[in-house]
């Protein structure tokens, strides 16, 4: 066998669909982890400047933030770990389907394994579709200032109604308590919030981090038409002659 040929039979035992979900795992993940962490910040620093400057009003919510901040840290170890195993079993499988090894050989302890493999992504990929959802809930509370903000820059330009009259309640969204003071911020006060880089970064970087779980999602689908592939193919290679990509 030649040196090329050598090179073209390797290339084939890539898991490409693989390769490509943990590259993408690994991108949503690392954006979701580093911005959310940072953003969280920034919200706990707004809360408390601007809409609750009693500590004991807010003491839950900054426990709360403290909490989901370590999680995110297991979070990130996790997927790290989780797709790199991913990729190894796609290696494994791809090379073991292709027989590019020797003679086609899988065993009930391996076929349990891919298995799991599927059922595990499986389950992420339906709690990722939540944190999808979760940390689109941020995004909007923001997005609701900063329009808000907008509508009053429009109103001074038009000099049609006071903006004082505008304001945005932080209670409402029910992460601070009713009797947080001041927990509202009107005209002005809103508008120099808005102008504050911890408002300006904590937004975008939530859209961010929005963005980086929305590519996680995608990811954990590849991976779970990668995994049922593979697993489907050892089950049935005895039966059918089939080789796979992925």
């Amino acid at each position: 066998m030649s040196c090329f040929e050598c090179c073209i039979k390797c290339l084939g035992g890539v898991p490409y669909a693989s390769l490509v979900a943990t590259i993408l795992c690994f991108s949503g993940v690392a954006l979701f982890c580093g911005c959310g962490h940072v953003a969280l910040t920034g919200t706990v620093s707004i809360l408390e400047q601007h809409f609750s400057t009693t500590a004991s009003d807010h003491a839950l919510l900054s426990e709360v933030i403290q909490l989901m901040q370590y999680v995110i840290y297991g979070i990130a170890s996790f997927f790290f770990l989780y797709g790199i195993i991913l990729l190894a079993e796609g290696f494994y499988t791809t090379s073991a389907v292709k027989e590019l090894h020797g003679e086609f050989k899988t065993t009930a302890c391996g076929r349990c394994i891919s298995g799991m493999f599927v059922f595990l992504t499986y389950v992420l990929g339906v709690a990722w579709l939540g944190v999808f959802g979760f940390s689109a809930v941020p995004v909007f509370m923001f997005y609701n200032i900063w329009s808000t903000c907008e509508v009053i820059k429009s109103l001074q330009i038009n000099m049609t109604v006071p903006g004082d009259q505008i304001c945005v309640d932080i209670r409402q969204y029910g992460i601070i308590p009713w009797n947080a003071v001041p927990g509202k911020a009107c005209g002005p006060i809103l508008e120099n919030i808005c102008n504050t880089n911890e408002f300006y970064m904590s937004y975008h970087l939530f859209i961010v981090a929005c963005a980086g779980a929305g590519a996680t999602v995608i990811a954990l689908l590849i991976y779970m038409m990668a995994t049922t592939y593979n697993y489907a193919v050892l089950k049935f290679k005895s039966r059918e002659d089939c080789c796979t990509k992925f």
